[in-house]
């Protein structure tokens, strides 16, 4: 244990005197400190347990914890990405509690999770966790633990039972999943009995007051930064977009009640500044947030931005980062195809990202990134053959600008119109077309692992069957060789790799996630999905 990643802390909240019968409680992060606590998520989560007297919170990650309580009642995990299931197992076995929730019994801890891989398809890691809690943390966290005091010292089912009548709170073993045969669809998921809910909702906070940083610390990844929540979710909605999807719908930041205050009280304790959300350009007062941060007083902070909607990269904005120690902005053009653009729903012309690539050189940036996908469903050759014209006219419209195109292969994500497309078998082809065209001409091109999309695939669209699969894969190591012998040494007893990862699905059979109720209906999106196929060729 090194302790004195702690000693570094600066709070920005007071932390609660824990009360005698205080429930003592571990809040983990299954990556190392540095990873985890530049998670807004986990901070914001751990801030609020912090600050009731009713809980006595302890952190837990994988290099380091606080003084942990011998017998905690509650554990809970933060899930941001979904490859970090390993470090669960690994903590819950550090802990002592058994990896199932069906082997745990009176004397072992509640295990509840959250964030934005649970949230969205939590059924491949279903049986590690009694309970996982879905949706916005602001409501949730805090009726969770209102009802779990009123069961406190109840048998464990009673528990569960209780906690499953709370809006947003899906407690896995309370439904029971059939399958059509044993390597086949799933045929229904129903709840246990009549009082457990049909469905489980997603919990969406509606407030204009968002998050903002708990703690600052330089032992953090991003070294020192105090970040602030301008916007939640993306009108946009590009159809494959889970950042969009799932968090619907569009939520912004009161800059007077939000922004301004959260800014002022973070920069009394540092210098480096991060905006974050999926569109953080698209605030309706980003201007004068802009204009707020540009003031005199605020000449030696950092400006960090999370994302920027091409078309709002304006000569003023580039200024404002330039002057702000940003070097380089990212933005998400997925395609230089107008066509795939339109399929996937990016409204977004050729002449607006050079537009906004100019205005970035103009206002004194140094490099641009841009952001692209392969595999995008209806893709074919010439889509790919438009990328590269694309970047080729761009550097011809910047020179001097440092170029670069980070390209991801397509990944189907529970709740959007793209979930049942499967990853394109050609996609690792196309990545390496890209990259040769684009390296003969001078560009630089960074290609995310197509062997890490197949594995996010899988886990983004898997069932309660790979369980005994991400048991075994954890004693082989998580590599993409590692997942095939694990579905070679279990053939027979689920569907094979190809079926989850490479598979498109129909839209009337059951998904893994059909009883959890994201923030559009089924129907829905289908329509956004038949909407896209209408620009197949």
């Amino acid at each position: 244990m090194t302790q004195d990643l702690f000693s570094d802390e600066r709070l920005l909240f007071t932390p609660a005197t824990p009360n005698s019968d205080a429930i003592p409680t571990i809040f983990a992060f299954p990556n190392e400190y540095s990873v985890g606590i530049t998670s807004l998520g986990y901070q914001i989560v751990w801030g609020t347990l912090a600050m009731r007297p009713d809980i006595d919170v302890s952190r837990l990650f994988t290099d380091t914890h606080e003084s942990l309580p011998r017998k905690p009642e509650l554990v809970g995990f933060s899930m941001s990405w979904e490859l970090d299931y390993v470090n669960i197992l690994n903590l819950l076995e550090f802990l002592e509690i058994p990896l199932r929730s069906a082997t745990r019994d009176n004397d072992d801890p509640l295990i509840f999770g959250g964030g934005p891989v649970l949230t969205a398809n939590p059924e491949p890691f279903a049986d590690f966790f009694d309970i996982i809690l879905l949706g916005d943390g602001e409501n949730l966290l805090g009726n969770f633990i209102e009802v779990y005091k009123e069961v406190r010292n109840a048998d464990r089912q009673i528990q569960l039972r209780k906690l499953a009548q709370v809006p947003g709170v899906y407690v896995p073993s309370l439904y029971e999943v059939t399958y059509q045969d044993i390597t086949g669809d799933i045929k229904s998921i129903q709840p246990i009995d009549v009082e457990i809910p049909h469905t489980v909702e997603k919990q969406t906070y509606r407030g204009n007051v968002l998050s903002a940083s708990t703690v600052v610390t330089e032992k953090s990844a991003w070294e020192n930064i105090y970040m602030v929540e301008v916007v939640r979710s993306c009108p946009e909605m590009c159809r494959f977009c889970l950042a969009s999807y799932l968090t619907l719908p569009f939520r912004t930041a009161s800059l007077t009640d939000s922004l301004i205050p959260a800014i002022e009280k973070g920069l009394a304790i540092t210098d480096r500044l991060g905006l974050l959300g999926a569109s953080v350009t698209q605030h309706p007062e980003f201007e004068d947030l802009l204009d707020y941060i540009s003031q005199e007083k605020y000449d030696s902070v950092r400006l960090s931005i999370a994302s920027v909607r091409t078309n709002t990269v304006t000569q003023k904005l580039a200024e404002t980062l330039a002057k702000r120690d940003t070097r380089s902005i990212t933005i998400a053009v997925e395609s230089g195809s107008e066509r795939l653009r339109q399929i996937v729903n990016k409204k977004l012309q050729n002449d607006e990202i050079i537009q906004a690539v100019v205005n970035a050189k103009a206002g004194g940036l140094k490099g641009i990134k841009l952001y692209g996908m392969v595999g995008i469903p209806g893709e074919e050759a010439g889509d790919l053959d438009a990328t590269v014209a694309m970047m080729l006219d761009i550097k011809k419209a910047a020179s001097g600008l440092r170029l670069t195109l980070g390209c991801s292969t397509f990944v189907p994500k529970a709740h959007t119109p793209f979930q049942w497309f499967g990853v394109n078998l050609e996609a690792e082809k196309r990545l390496k077309f890209l990259e040769k065209q684009l390296r003969s001409q001078g560009m630089e091109f960074r290609p995310e692992s197509y062997k890490d999309s197949v594995i996010q695939a899988l886990l983004s669209r898997g069932d309660r069957r790979l369980s005994h699969l991400l048991e075994l894969t954890r004693q082989y190591g998580d590599s993409l060789g590692s997942y095939r012998r694990a579905f070679k040494e279990l053939r027979g007893k689920l569907p094979e790799l190809g079926y989850y990862v490479h598979a498109d699905w129909s839209t009337d059979q059951v998904l893994p996630w059909s009883h959890l109720q994201g923030p559009l209906p089924q129907a829905t999106l289908a329509k956004h999905l038949a909407t896209a196929t209408a620009h197949f060729n």
